[in-house]
């Protein structure tokens, strides 16, 4: 298999609880706590590892917290590449009620980042020979809205197939710039996109198809929740509905949906199998509670049931 890097600007330290109930004023006492390396690009590869694949994380962190991301990577035995920063790496905290089921998701801004610190991993990304990278997440505070467009610019002039997982006008300057391997929206962020609602997944699916048809993506593939996902891609749409299952956390679904496409890929599968695999560890990912993303027995076999 081709070697994975994976990107991540703005990570965080997803800790995530259990209450009984969450309420106003008073002290909400918790329990099963626990501290998980987070964004984007650090989730992917999170799964990505579980799922047997090379991969090496690079990312911007500063201050103890930081720290103590590099920690939690070590302790998951993720090669890791630390660009480091001045500001303190954020803390995101998860809190699922107990007695109604609903999960509360606390996510702070995040450091403001400099021309040099964002230059920097640019730098990084560009001395890289791997075959894929993955750059997932929303950008910090300070870097410039034609990043991610500037990062396909450099993957494109290295035969690397670059993979993103954005969303905003960042996500819109990087189309902009076209040749990306595979871009994945949920819904509401690809209809920010183009400008207008659509009804049902064909919509979605022929909206999807402008894209690949300009060159501006190879693969789109666009989630939508509970609903399942589309893909658009040079052999046609591909609709798969959700499956039915019992939620018990959304974070890290998107992430964990990148990572099952591209583990999909990376074992040969063409486009339509590499997207039952996002499928399977999209769908995976909300079985497991908090921060924990997908278990990869659940991942395999859900796939398996896709077949």
């Amino acid at each position: 298999m081709d070697r994975v890097a994976t990107l991540t600007l703005n990570p965080t330290i997803d800790s995530s609880c259990t209450a009984d109930r969450v309420f106003p004023t008073h002290k909400v006492r918790t329990r099963a706590q626990r501290h998980d390396p987070g964004g984007g690009g650090i989730n992917v590869a999170r799964v990505l590892a579980r799922l047997g694949c090379k991969v090496e994380v690079a990312y911007l962190a500063g201050g103890p917290t930081g720290a103590l991301l590099d920690e939690l990577l070590d302790e998951r035995g993720l090669e890791r590449h630390r660009i480091a920063i001045a500001g303190d790496t954020r803390m995101s905290l998860a809190v699922f009620e107990h007695d109604t089921g609903k999960e509360f998701r606390f996510v702070p801004e995040g450091p403001l980042v400099t021309a040099s610190e964002w230059g920097a991993a640019l730098e990084f990304c560009a001395g890289l020979d791997h075959g894929w990278l993955v750059a997932s997440g929303s950008l910090p505070r300070g870097a410039p809205v034609d990043y991610y467009a500037r990062l396909a610019r450099c993957a494109g002039s290295h035969h690397t197939r670059l993979v993103l997982d954005t969303s905003g006008p960042a996500l819109a300057a990087a189309l902009d710039e076209g040749g990306l391997f595979l871009v994945k929206p949920s819904q509401g962020e690809f209809e920010a996109l183009i400008g207008y609602k659509l009804t049902g997944p064909q919509a979605i699916g022929d909206a999807a198809m402008d894209f690949v048809r300009r060159g501006k993506a190879r693969h789109v593939a666009v989630t939508l929740g509970h609903e399942g996902a589309v893909l658009a891609h040079a052999g046609g749409v591909v609709i798969r509905p959700g499956a039915c299952v019992s939620v018990k956390s959304a974070t890290g679904a998107g992430d964990s949906f990148v990572a099952g496409m591209v583990h999909g890929f990376l074992a040969g599968e063409d486009a339509a199998g590499a997207f039952a695999w996002g499928m399977a560890a999209g769908t995976a990912a909300v079985l497991t509670p908090g921060t924990g993303l997908c278990a990869p027995e659940d991942v395999r076999r859900l796939r398996a049931a896709a077949d």
